[in-house]
């Protein structure tokens, strides 16, 4: 068995000041393993309790899937670190509406659209995503800035409401994973706890323990991976007076020293701001809580009155695996990627990858789909993840260019951006992040995903997208837009006795008139504009809220894709 071998599980964060956050702490209760000395086999096993680790435990809940997830602390977000990840996006803001704890988000954090850049004192680029069509038809909003241990707090209060109408997830604090092997029958884990050590198999393992996992070593991964000098200090900041409430990026900040600066509002009034530090700056100093406040007083001026609650410094890095999955072990979030924080494509990746994961876990544990469904998952987020990296790194070159080249074109830009509108948009502070695209997957040839929109129940009531996807119990769900023939009516319910993957609705516009039972309204064209079916007679819709494909008849085509999506063909 391949042993742990002096690796921590860090965050990144160090020499950090500031008042700190209160965090929950979770009692360490001893599992029967231990208990009765035994091993356990268990369908999934999640090491790992970030961001990631719970929302994929979430998801698994409310599919009804047995796991247990492994933390070797014993409670949400980092001791001693900042909130760490703040800004959600509207395709994560959708999986947790799923979920059950989007309202919570939406209650404690900071709802916001418009980005604001400068260069100096000179307004070089502008946003507001409500008006961009790929955000505009979602119930949820663009995005909500909110401290990360909130939201995993929230997933583990949802887990435990959820584990009181049928006990799922089994959440196992102050366990840390000491030792693993992996063959084609099980995999095997070493678990440390504060009353001893016991071992738990698995028949999936999904490591979700961050980019300083030790599973990368245990299972041979290889990464492709480059670590920067672009260094950063990271402040947690509470004003007396409150600055702006949009997102203000400076390129060259005048109040220091022309470098970047970041500037967000979060949740209980708390601003987050981001300083770009020289290369060779000394963590030590720059994380000190008198340097930050000198720092603020030239932003802000000489009579700011704020309350650090936190502060450190960071180096900003890129990391990929090469495989998704090696053997039974799926990399999720940090340990699948390392990303730079511009446009938000970490944390919201790792949701991504957990919602990705979730359903076709369930799937096969269901024996409704076979292990070849799971390769999908690779085939997808490896492509977003890859994707994610490189829009990442190339606003890290843009904010910091090392070489002429990049230094001139950057100048250039910013030359033509303060006085033509055309060159704004060359501006790179970080492309803001969506839901990405799969052109790569053989299961979700579309592979776009569908925004929660809203349209009407057969009696009128009002719904959205995430409802239909709960209708649907973990089925492929078929939207059949318009009035039916008799033989396309036929061929539908011919669909639904030969496989029980799939749930049909019928979605009728204004004056159309319902021929099944299970239809729907869709008055305003949401549903139909969101599932790219203008034009198509229908749309194959996953349980992830992902599109796999769309067709302008009933017929073998639509049979194709539903056998492609669960991976049967």
């Amino acid at each position: 068995m391949k042993q742990f071998s002096d690796v921590a599980y860090t965050n990144g964060y160090e020499f950090t000041e500031g008042t700190g956050y209160s965090l929950p702490e979770y009692p360490f209760i001893a599992p029967p393993e231990l208990l009765e000395h035994k091993v356990g086999r268990h369908p999934v096993v999640i090491v790992g309790g970030g961001i990631t680790g719970l929302t994929l435990a979430c998801g698994l809940a409310h599919l009804g899937v047995p796991a247990v997830l492994l933390d070797e602390d014993n409670t949400v977000g980092v001791k001693g670190a900042s909130s760490r990840g703040i800004c959600y996006t509207q395709k994560s803001l959708e999986i947790f509406q799923r979920y059950g704890v989007f309202d919570r988000i939406a209650a404690k954090g900071v709802e916001w659209s418009v980005g604001r850049t400068f260069a100096g004192n000179d307004e070089v680029f502008s946003f507001d995503l409500k008006a961009q069509s790929s955000f505009n038809l979602s119930r949820q909003p663009a995005f909500i800035n909110i401290q990360q241990f909130y939201i995993e707090g929230y997933l583990v209060e949802r887990i435990a409401e959820l584990n009181r109408q049928r006990p799922t997830i089994d959440l196992r604090w102050s366990s840390r994973v000491t030792a693993f092997e992996q063959n084609s029958q099980r995999a095997v884990l070493t678990v440390e706890t504060p009353q001893g050590s016991y071992q738990i198999e698995a028949e999936h393992v999904i490591d979700a323990t961050g980019s300083h996992t030790p599973f990368h070593a245990w299972v041979g991964a290889e990464l492709d991976g480059k670590r920067g000098d672009d260094r950063w200090c990271i402040a947690d900041v509470k004003f007396k007076t409150t600055p702006p409430t949009e997102r203000h990026t400076w390129i060259e900040a005048p109040f220091n020293e022309n470098r970047a600066v970041w500037q967000h509002l979060m949740g209980d009034e708390v601003w987050r701001i981001d300083y770009q530090m020289a290369p060779n700056a000394d963590p030590a100093q720059v994380s000190r809580e008198d340097v930050v406040r000198e720092r603020l007083q030239r932003q802000f001026g000489s009579g700011v009155d704020c309350d650090i609650v936190w502060v450190g410094p960071y180096a900003y890095r890129s990391q990929c695996v090469r495989r998704m999955r090696i053997g039974r072990v799926f990399f999720i979030g940090d340990t699948a990627k390392v990303v730079s924080p511009f446009g938000a494509r970490g944390g919201n990746t790792g949701i991504a990858d957990a919602d990705n994961l979730a359903w076709k876990l369930a799937a096969v544990w269901r024996r409704q789909a076979p292990e070849s469904l799971l390769d999908s998952y690779h085939d997808e987020r490896l492509e977003a993840a890859q994707r994610n990296v490189l829009v990442t790194n190339r606003t890290a070159r843009f904010l910091r260019p090392s070489e002429p080249q990049a230094q001139l074109f950057r100048q250039a830009t910013l030359a033509l951006a303060k006085k033509h509108r055309f060159a704004r948009n060359m501006v790179n502070t970080g492309r803001m992040a969506e839901a990405n695209t799969y052109s790569r997957s053989r299961a979700c040839p579309l592979g776009v995903s569908v925004q929660n929109v809203s349209f009407q129940w057969a009696n009128g009531r009002a719904a959205q997208m995430n409802d239909l996807i709960h209708w649907s119990e973990g089925a492929m769900l078929l939207l059949v837009f318009g009035e039916l023939t008799q033989t396309e009516i036929r061929r539908l319910r011919q669909m639904a006795q030969q496989t029980p993957l799939l749930r049909s609705v019928q979605v009728l516009a204004q004056g159309q008139v319902a021929q099944v039972r299970e239809h729907i309204m869709d008055d305003r064209g949401h549903l139909r504009q969101a599932c790219k079916a203008q034009g198509r007679r229908w749309a194959l819709v996953r349980p992830d809220a992902y599109l796999v494909d769309t067709g302008e008849s009933i017929s073998a085509a639509l049979v194709q894709s539903l056998a492609q999506a669960w991976a049967f063909s």
